[in-house]
């Protein structure tokens, strides 16, 4: 079994979470007592979201590659970033080390295209549904991408920074996202990617009527994968 180097704290709630999940498909597939080979090399979202908000990308990019190499000097054979916005300095981050970074993206793409879905809809951050770094990269595989518009977008920014990151649910707010995802049916999409970590938190399978693509599990699952191969 390979070890998975997870970088995370962005939020800690959604890094829990890649624990948890990783954790369990590991004793899925091996069953007995078996659980991952893993190192958290977690950092202070405070710091991070500070920066996001200066658009200091090369300041927060220094401060993840960092992390990243302190998960490779403690034995990780391959990096898991546990959150989809901070994709954004990626090549920051995988230049840093020599190990791979398994980019969240990739596995997502890939778990869209397995259902046939050619059209997706993306939530996440605004930084994530706004700018090229994510769409680009989903859609260099050969998909659609369609994001809300800018009145729906503020809100999904706002529930992610103002409640889900808190660890906050509310109903409320689990009835605007569906919404959402409504307005991003009728624009066309098929499935939506629930491109935040923290989303899973408000946002599950059946609680709309598109099929919704939970990149936490999709990229956990691909991380044991990757973990296990040849095991």
């Amino acid at each position: 079994m390979k070890r998975i180097g997870l970088l995370g704290g962005m939020s800690w709630q959604s890094s829990a979470l890649y624990y948890s999940l990783i954790n369990e498909l590991v004793a899925e597939r091996l069953g007995g007592f078996h659980s991952a080979d893993l190192i958290m090399r977690s950092v202070d979202f405070a710091e991070v979201e500070r920066l996001q908000a200066e658009a200091a990308w090369d300041s927060v990019g220094d401060l993840l590659a960092s992390a990243a190499r302190d998960l490779e000097s403690a034995g990780a054979d391959l990096i898991v970033l546990c959150t989809n916005t901070m994709h954004k300095v990626a090549p920051q981050i995988q230049s840093a080390v020599t190990i791979p970074l398994l980019h969240l993206g990739d596995v997502t793409a890939a778990a869209v295209q397995a259902t046939g879905i050619t059209s997706v809809g993306l939530l996440g951050t605004r930084f994530t549904m706004q700018e090229s770094f994510y769409r680009d990269r989903i859609a260099s595989h050969g998909l659609t991408v369609i994001v809300p518009d800018a009145d729906d977008r503020a809100t999904v920014n706002r529930i992610i920074y103002d409640e889900l990151v808190h660890g906050i649910v509310h109903d409320e707010s689990r009835a605007a996202f569906i919404d959402i995802i409504g307005r991003l049916a009728q624009a066309g999409a098929q499935g939506v990617i629930l491109g935040c970590t923290e989303i899973e938190l408000l946002v599950r399978p059946g609680d709309t009527p598109l099929p919704v693509f939970a990149t936490t599990s999709i990229h956990a699952a691909a991380a044991v994968d990757a973990a296990l191969d040849g095991a």
